[in-house]
């Protein structure tokens, strides 16, 4: 299911109020907790994960983890009454993952709840997306598919200048790192499709937002450039 442009499976439970789904595990009993995309969003940028040691029973809302992010400091809390039994060894060298994959790779503790029923008493995808429509709206998240590393504002200036500056400030990104391109230039939706057909390196996402013009752009290891077929007469 996708919300507003954000993703929510429908293969998972969710705590609204905590922000955080929930899922079966490999394991009877063992259930997968994380965030949920629209926080990853609005949080921009993880920069750093932090596991609380929490042995033995814990109560609902107790917190497992902290998070932050350029902008924002929160906890990660159980959805219900859970012993943790693994925490994602990814995260503290990784946060982005976060960001980039919150209901896969970026999962944050599993668990086995002290209730067996307790994942089935969380709501479904179709039972929270109006609310979390409304939560969306409220706070003017915009889901992304991958949380940028940098950002360009390159406004008033012309198009050409504007790549030969993409181009630098994609030479010194490493691999998976994404440029957000901000401008507020008519002619970058054509200009990035010729750009990215000469460079090889993909767009992620586009949209408009009061006007301006935001582009998303990764860095890949092996880029391809596409080449123009010629018409032959």
């Amino acid at each position: 299911m996708d919300v507003d442009g954000c993703p929510l499976p429908d293969d998972r439970r969710y705590d609204l109020e905590r922000d955080v789904w929930a899922a079966p595990a490999s394991g009877e009993g063992v259930v997968t907790v994380g965030v949920m995309a629209p926080l990853a969003s609005f949080a921009g940028k993880f920069v750093a994960v932090t596991y609380r040691d929490v042995p033995g029973a814990q109560p609902v809302g107790r917190s497992v983890a902290t998070i932050e992010s350029v902008r924002f400091t929160g906890a990660v809390r159980l959805p219900f009454a859970a012993t943790v039994l693994e925490r994602n060894p990814r995260l503290p060298e990784r946060p982005k993952l976060l960001n980039d994959a919150p209901y896969t790779d970026g999962w944050v503790v599993r668990v086995r709840p002290e209730d067996p029923r307790a994942l089935e008493a969380l709501a479904g995808a179709a039972d929270v997306a109006e609310e979390l429509r409304r939560k969306i709206r409220a706070m003017r998240i915009h889901c992304l598919p991958a949380a940028p590393d940098v950002e360009m504002f390159e406004i008033g200036a012309e198009c050409q200048a504007i790549l030969v500056r993409l181009d630098e400030e994609i030479g010194r990104r490493t691999v998976d790192e994404v440029v957000h391109l901000v401008t507020d230039d008519p002619t970058a939706p054509i200009e990035m499709v010729r750009w990215s057909d000469r460079t090889g390196y993909p767009v992620l996402h586009q949209w408009i937002e009061d006007e301006l013009r935001h582009f998303l752009v990764r860095r890949v290891a092996t880029p391809v450039p596409r080449r123009r077929r010629l018409s032959v007469d």
